[in-house]
C-alpha cells in the first residue's frame, strides 16, 4: 500500500512541511527548536512504530532523540480521502507544549504487475517482477518481438505502425496490469505515471486498453474502433505518460510490445516504471514519493535444427522447375507434412527460398522475419541465410546447448582478403545467446555457405543426430572401387551433356588436385566442428561428393550435392547425383542409400540438375522448412 501524508494544521513555527519520507516520519529534524519531547496519537486503522532506547514514560510523553523516528502503515486502504490521521505533539518540559502537527492519511493499494513466474498468469505483486533470471529455477516476464503480420494484404511487419488494427495483435504482446484499491480519487494534485528509458523506448511500445465507447454501427469505422480501444501510451516519442487511477479495487490493463530483438547495442532487458507523483509548490517538477516497476526480457530469435518435426515446406515455382516441384511434392506430402507453393508472381523468378525471397513469401499471421542492414560493409552472398545452420542439441565438456548452436560460414580465419558475413548480422547472432554461434570457413566456394559442405540428420542413437560431411576422399574412393570392379566405363552424368566415364573421371589429375584442396577445406572444418560441437569420429558420416574450381579459384559442387538436402523426419530429399550406374542403378544413390538407410532413413532423390544445380545451388537452398519449436524452454537455460 501507499499512504499519502497530507499535513492539514500546524499551531507553532519552525515545524517542517516534508518530513515524510516512504513511511518513515523523521521527529528531531522537523521539531520546533527546543522541543524534548514527543506524543503520538492515530485513528484505529493507522499503526504506527517509534524506534527508541527508551520505554515510554507514564504520561505517554517519549524523549525526542536524534533517532526518534515514526514508521507509519495502516491495516487496510482508506475508503475516501484524508479519512485516517496521526498527531504529534512537541513539548519543551512535559506541561509545555510546543506545537502540534497533524497528518491526514489516505492509504492507496498500487501494483504495476507481469508474468513473472511465467505460467500465462498475471499474478498480482510478484516479488520477482521488477528482477530477470535465467535458469531452470529463474523468473522474470518475457516480451515477443512483435515481426509478423496480422494483415493478409498489407506485408508489413506489425511493429511498423504504433497502431493496434487487429485484436489478434494482442496476442503478439505481453499483458501488464495496473493493479489498484482504494478512494474513489486520489488526494488533489497526486497522479500516476508510467515511464521507459529512452533507450528502451526504441525496443518497446505499450498500449493501453479501455473500454469501448459503445458499439461501432459502419465497417469503415473498424479501424478507428481498435486504435481508439487500444491507445499508444508509451514508446520512442513518448516515454512518460499519466496513466489513469480507477477507485475502488480494479485492473487497468495494458500490452506491452517488443519491436527489437537482442543486439550488440541491446541486452534485451526493458524496464518500466509506474511513479505516484506528488505535486510541487511554485511550478516545480512533480516528484515521485512510490515506485513500482518490472522488467520483461525481449525472446530472442532462436533457428530449429533438422532434428525438429516439420510443420510446414515452402518451394517457389518458376517457369523451369515443374520436374522439380512434382517431385518435392510427392515427397512432402506423402511424408504428411503441409507444402505451399509460392507462384511467380509472387516470388518475382526468385527460386531460392532458403537463400533469398523467404521472408517476403512467407510473411503473415504469426510467421514473421528479421533483416540486419550493413551501413559501411559490402553485402555478399555469405550474408545469405542459406549460410546459417544450426546443430541439434549438444554437451561440450560438460556444458549444454539444450537449442544448439548456430554455425556461419565466414573468410579463412587467418586472412584479411576474401568475403565475410558482415559485422552487423554476426553481431546480431551473437547477441541472442541461446545458441551460441560456431565460425567456420566456406569463402573457399563460389557461393560461400555452410550447406553446401555439411548437414545434420536425425539418428536413433549416440547423441541422436549424425553430422554429414561432403568429402572428396570419400567420392574418389568409390569410384576407384567401381574402377577395380571393372566398371571404368560407366559414366557420371549419363545422358547429359557432359557425361564422362569413371576412367576419364579419375585420370584427370587437375580436378584430383582441386578436390586435394576441397578435402583439406573440409577437413579444417571438421575439426572445429568435431571441438565446438562435442563430437567423435563414429558421429560423422561422409558422403561421396566431388568439387570443381570454377571461378577466383573458389569451388562448386562438380555434380549435385548429397549434402544440400532437406530433412523431413526420417525421409531425406537428396539432389539426384546423376552417377555412374552399376546393374542399373546410380552407384552414388546406392552408397548414399548404404549409409542412411542403417539409422533408420529413407531417401528420396530428387531432380534438380536443370533447375537449381546448374546455378550452383540445390535441393536444401530452393527449399524452406517450419518446424515445431524446442520443448526445452529458452529462459530455462543456464547462462
Amino acid at each position: 500500500a501507499v499512504f499519502f501524508p497530507v499535513l492539514t494544521s500546524l499551531s507553532c513555527e519552525n515545524v517542517c512541511d516534508s518530513f515524510v519520507v516512504g513511511g518513515i516520519l523523521v521527529l528531531y529534524l522537523c521539531a520546533p527548536a527546543r522541543a524534548k519531547y514527543f506524543a503520538v496519537q492515530y485513528t484505529p486503522n493507522v499503526r504506527c512504530k517509534v524506534p527508541t532506547t527508551e520505554a515510554p514514560q507514564s504520561d505517554g510523553l517519549q524523549r525526542l532523540l536524534p533517532i526518534s523516528v515514526l514508521t507509519i502503515s495502516m491495516n487496510k486502504v482508506s475508503e475516501g480521502v484524508n479519512d485516517n490521521k496521526l498527531s504529534i505533539a512537541y513539548y519543551r518540559e512535559k506541561t509545555e507544549e510546543l506545537g502540534k502537527a497533524v497528518l491526514h492519511l489516505t492509504a492507496v493499494e498500487i501494483s504495476l504487475d507481469v508474468d513473472a513466474d511465467r505460467d500465462g498468469v498475471v499474478e498480482k505483486n510478484n516479488p520477482n517482477k521488477g528482477s530477470w533470471k535465467w535458469g531452470p529455477s529463474g523468473h522474470g516476464a518475457i516480451l515477443l518481438v512483435n515481426c509478423d503480420s496480422e494483415s493478409t494484404y498489407m506485408k508489413k511487419v506489425d511493429s511498423s505502425t504504433d497502431k493496434v488494427t487487429k485484436v489478434s495483435d494482442l496476442l503478439d504482446m505481453s499483458r501488464m496490469v495496473l493493479r489498484t484499491n482504494g478512494p474513489a480519487e486520489l488526494p488533489q494534485g497526486y497522479k500516476l505515471a508510467l515511464q521507459i528509458s529512452q533507450s528502451d523506448g526504441e525496443s518497446i511500445r505499450v498500449f493501453k486498453k479501455r473500454k469501448p465507447e459503445g458499439a461501432m454501427k459502419s465497417l469503415h469505422k473498424i479501424f478507428s474502433m481498435f486504435v481508439k480501444e487500444f491507445p499508444l501510451v508509451l514508446g520512442n516519442d513518448v516515454l512518460s505518460q499519466e496513466v489513469p487511477y480507477v477507485g475502488g479495487s480494479n485492473e487497468v490493463d495494458f500490452f506491452v510490445e517488443g519491436l527489437r530483438f537482442p543486439d550488440k547495442d541491446f541486452g534485451g532487458l526493458v524496464t518500466i516504471n509506474l511513479s505516484l507523483l506528488e505535486p510541487s509548490a511554485q511550478d516545480f517538477p512533480e516528484t515521485p514519493i512510490f515506485t513500482d516497476k518490472v522488467v520483461f526480457r525481449v525472446a530472442p530469435w532462436i533457428m530449429t535444427p533438422n532434428t525438429l518435426k516439420p510443420v510446414e515446406v515452402f518451394v517457389c515455382s518458376t517457369s523451369d522447375n515443374n520436374k522439380f516441384l512434382k517431385e518435392i511434392k510427392a515427397l512432402v506430402e506423402g511424408s504428411g507434412y503441409k507444402l505451399n507453393i509460392c507462384k511467380e508472381y509472387m516470388n518475382r523468378g526468385d527460386r531460392w527460398m532458403q537463400v533469398s525471397c523467404h521472408h517476403i513469401l512467407i510473411h503473415g499471421p504469426d510467421f514473421g522475419y528479421v533483416t540486419r542492414m550493413a551501413s559501411d560493409e559490402k553485402v555478399t552472398s555469405l550474408d545469405s541465410f542459406g549460410n546459417l545452420e544450426v546443430s541439434p542439441p549438444v554437451t561440450v565438456n560438460g556444458r549444454a546447448y539444450p537449442l544448439g548452436r548456430i554455425i556461419i560460414g565466414v573468410a579463412f580465419p587467418t586472412t584479411s582478403q576474401g568475403r565475410n558475413m558482415t559485422k552487423v548480422v554476426q553481431d546480431f547472432l551473437w547477441a541472442q545467446k541461446v545458441q551460441q554461434p560456431i565460425a567456420l570457413y566456406s569463402d573457399w566456394l563460389v557461393v560461400g555457405h555452410v550447406d553446401e559442405f555439411m548437414t545434420f540428420v536425425p539418428a536413433p542413437d549416440r547423441k541422436g543426430f549424425r553430422l554429414l560431411l561432403a568429402s572428396p576422399d570419400a567420392g574418389y574412393k568409390l569410384f576407384h572401387r567401381l574402377q577395380n570392379e571393372g566398371y571404368g566405363k560407366a559414366k557420371q552424368f549419363d545422358g547429359k551433356k557432359h557425361e564422362i566415364t569413371l576412367d576419364e573421371l579419375l585420370s584427370d589429375k587437375a580436378l584430383r588436385a582441386e578436390n586435394l584442396y576441397v578435402q583439406n577445406c573440409i577437413d579444417w572444418n571438421r575439426d572445429v566442428l568435431k571441438r565446438e560441437l562435442g563430437l567423435d569420429d563414429e558421429d560423422i558420416i561422409d558422403l561421396p561428393i566431388l568439387f570443381k574450381i570454377l571461378e577466383d579459384n573458389r569451388a562448386a559442387a562438380y555434380y549435385p550435392d548429397m549434402v544440400n538436402m532437406i530433412v523431413l523426419g526420417n525421409k531425406l530429399g537428396i539432389p539426384k547425383p546423376f552417377g555412374p550406374k552399376v546393374n542399373g542403378r546410380c552407384a552414388l544413390e546406392a552408397e548414399m542409400c548404404s549409409l542412411m538407410v542403417p539409422l533408420g532413413l529413407s531417401c528420396t532423390f530428387i531432380d534438380d540438375f536443370a533447375s537449381y544445380h546448374k546455378l550452383l545451388g540445390e535441393v536444401h537452398c530452393g527449399s524452406n522448412v517450419r518446424r515445431e519449436p524446442f520443448k526445452t524452454k529458452w529462459w530455462s537455460l543456464e547462462l
